[in-house]
């Protein structure tokens, strides 16, 4: 189906394996992928998009976020991407950049929503910085939480939390035990890690093909962080196990306009681990930037 055109399935159709995740809006794609959103509120758009391992969706990366977002009058768009949550898990594809970006595209044409705010981590950074970079006209903003795309493969893979979430999920070892050592991983505060989350997140690992980590990749845009044209607001926890805290400098210093908050005792998820303290300041920053995006668009 071409994203140009308004899709039929863009209705919500519940899922009884998944009785965590709430259900939202389905579309599917001219490949024929069937990708799943929550669409929350109104008022400027604000697309969330999660990022990778075993299990992810935007349900289990920003419940906590949305509320506050679609109180302050936006309007919340959290994505599932291809091979995660519920949207399709396709295992003859290559999980790449490109292709995440090119059907995050698809996806939010067809909700009509052809500019908007850009929220990302980890994989989801990397996915709105390539799409800020291909399309500028169409994000006013960008929030980054630890995003990917700022090393080199290599570097990547040193990670601990990197090294472990590969070798287990390609290995074919995932299961409740390992899911919670993993996603412990992520965080400084391990009580953050409920049995209600590891179940979640294993019903969606249990679909998901190793293709999904297996034949990632994402580039080093670091090159092109100059050509970002639009405010930039970024997050760190020092503790990060899976992308390095040094990525903070290359955006403050190629991107034109650039601000990042480093947070010490904090691994990977900063708007888990800080909810006040992440929903605030987001807030605030979209609040600060809204005349410049304004202008922006007019231009």
């Amino acid at each position: 189906m071409s994203a140009t055109h308004a899709p039929a399935d863009l209705a919500a159709k519940p899922s009884s394996l998944h009785p965590a995740l709430p259900v939202g809006r389905f579309m599917t794609t001219a490949a024929g992928l069937r990708l799943h959103c929550q669409d929350i509120g109104s008022g400027e758009p604000v697309v969330f998009i999660h990022g990778s391992g075993p299990g992810a969706s935007g349900h289990s990366n920003f419940r906590h976020n949305v509320p506050a977002f679609v109180e302050a009058g936006f309007r919340a768009v959290v994505v599932d991407l291809p091979g995660y949550g519920l949207s399709s898990k396709p295992d003859d594809v290559e999980y790449t950049l490109d292709f995440f970006v090119a059907a995050l595209r698809e996806q939010l044409l067809a909700l009509d929503l052809p500019r908007c705010v850009l929220i990302g981590n980890s994989l989801g950074g990397a996915i709105a910085l390539q799409y800020a970079l291909d399309y500028p006209e169409h994000v006013s903003r960008l929030v980054m939480m630890a995003p990917g795309g700022v090393e080199d493969r290599e570097t990547y893979f040193e990670m601990e939390g990197i090294k472990r979430m590969v070798s287990l999920f390609t290995g074919g070892h995932m299961n409740a035990d390992t899911m919670k050592q993993l996603l412990q991983l992520l965080v400084h505060d391990k009580g953050l890690v409920t049995e209600a989350l590891v179940d979640e997140r294993m019903a969606v690992c249990r679909e998901q093909p190793r293709e999904v980590l297996a034949t990632m990749r994402v580039p080093n845009l670091t090159a092109r962080l100059g050509e970002i044209a639009c405010p930039v607001l970024g997050f760190w926890g020092t503790e990060d196990k899976f992308n390095p805290a040094s990525g903070a400098l290359k955006f403050l210093g190629g991107c034109a306009d650039a601000r990042f908050v480093m947070i010490n005792r904090c691994g990977h998820w900063v708007m888990v681990e800080h909810v006040d303290y992440f929903n605030r300041e987001c807030l605030g920053f979209l609040a600060d930037t809204v005349h410049g995006a304004a202008a922006q668009a007019a231009a």
